[in-house]
């Protein structure tokens, strides 16, 4: 059962949330995360992403761009920007966007959960992505970025955080720079904090939605501790790490696009004519986004068309049977020569986030064919966790994107 435990947050001082909040490191580009902190000296950015207090050339994983994190931290916390609740407690973080809201309980998961298969992951991790937040982690002494992780529905913990909404003042609310709005709570009262902790115990998965290479990182960090010092007794903050839980109903998963650089030695006639020996092809004047799952849109130089998937290549299985694998399987391997498309450069990703006519612009640019898919369900995601399976790359691509800044975990 899920030990989902309180904590005392360092947070930000109060009206200094919308300031420090930011997007979470790994979405922008080195180049990206140098231009956003620029004239914004106190966004959590500039911790998240220190390589930006240096140089261009600098090398970004040396050891005092880490140092440079701790001591923005540290400078920030004496400064009166952050601060250090005084006992442990839960927090609320809403998130509303385009009018659709969604509330998580902020708390503090155990490693050992993460290890033993309570908290159940959906996707792989790559080592050299964990190397860098491990060392943030590690030389920081701090989790600064949550892991997005998701529940199936408890009436228990629902009634709790609408109590805690209707009958309490926000201690921040903001919207963001990309029309998203932002509120968080306290949950400082005994008899909620032992509600919400006993509601969790008797829950038995959670899942992780978004930040595997987050919490693989903080169990890394939380293992190497335990190594540092035998003794430990398990209450140590170590032995847990920063998340935000939401209920399964609550979120939303957008699509996640693929882009390809070339028709690999095809004319756009003779790829085509491979793509309907297993999809149904129906030219389009207009963008498609797709329907319903089977359904895929893709668009070439000529225009947009819609696949669909002929009823022999379409399967129940929770892996196999999602839309991004029949793609792979059918389509991105056999016709397009993607074989892995973990390693291949001829593919890239794009996020639902940023639209069709995104996907029209790279084949105008440096690709060759697009494809719009059709998102996974929460449902899906749950399917292939509790099977103890793996989803390909990039099958979620989860809005809105939690802000790092607003609570802060720290470890020792």
């Amino acid at each position: 059962m899920a030990q989902i435990k309180s904590f005392q947050a360092i947070r930000p001082a109060e009206a200094k949330a919308a300031e420090i909040a930011a997007l979470p490191y790994d979405v922008y580009s080195r180049q990206e995360a140098k231009a956003a902190v620029a004239g914004h000296p106190k966004s959590f950015l500039n911790i998240d992403r220190p390589e930006t207090q240096f140089e261009d050339g600098h090398d970004m994983y040396a050891p005092e761009v880490y140092e440079k994190a701790r001591d923005l931290i540290r400078d920030m916390i004496t400064n009166g920007d952050f601060v250090q609740d005084a006992q442990p407690g839960y927090y609320l973080y809403e998130l509303t966007m385009n009018g659709r809201i969604q509330t998580g309980i902020v708390a503090c998961a155990s490693i050992d959960d993460y290890v033993n298969g309570v908290i159940k992951k959906h996707e792989n991790t790559r080592e050299e992505k964990e190397l860098d937040r491990i060392r943030h982690i590690d030389v920081t002494g701090m989790q600064t970025g949550p892991i997005f992780l998701a529940y199936r529905r408890n009436e228990t913990l629902s009634a709790i955080v609408s109590e805690v909404k209707e009958q309490q003042l926000p201690c921040f609310a903001f919207t963001s720079e990309d029309g998203i709005a932002h509120r968080g709570w306290t949950i400082f009262e005994e008899n909620k904090i032992r509600q919400i902790r006993e509601a969790f115990a008797a829950i038995p998965q959670i899942y992780i939605a978004d930040g595997h290479h987050r919490a693989a990182s903080a169990v890394k960090v939380g293992l190497k501790r335990r190594a540092q010092y035998p003794d430990y007794t398990g209450e140590e903050e170590f032995n847990y790490f920063l998340s935000v839980l939401f209920p399964d109903e609550e979120l939303m998963i957008m699509d996640y696009n693929r882009v390809v650089k070339d028709l690999n030695g095809l004319t756009e006639a003779e790829f085509l004519a491979k793509v309907a020996e297993k999809f149904v092809t129906e030219a389009s004047e207009t963008p498609v986004f797709p329907s319903q799952k089977s359904e895929i849109g893709m668009y070439l130089k000529s225009g947009w068309y819609k696949l669909t998937v002929k009823p022999e290549y379409q399967n129940v299985h929770p892996v196999d049977g999602l839309d991004v694998s029949v793609l792979q399987t059918e389509l991105l391997s056999p016709v397009l020569g993607i074989a892995d498309p973990r390693t291949d450069s001829r593919i890239d990703f794009v996020g639902g986030i940023r639209g069709l006519s995104e996907l029209e612009r790279r084949v105008h640019t440096d690709c060759a064919v697009a494809f719009a898919m059709y998102p996974t369900s929460i449902s899906e995601l749950f399917a292939v966790a509790d099977a103890g399976l793996l989803m390909p790359p990039k099958s979620t691509w989860f809005e809105p994107k939690l802000r790092s800044g607003l609570f802060l975990h720290e470890i020792g």
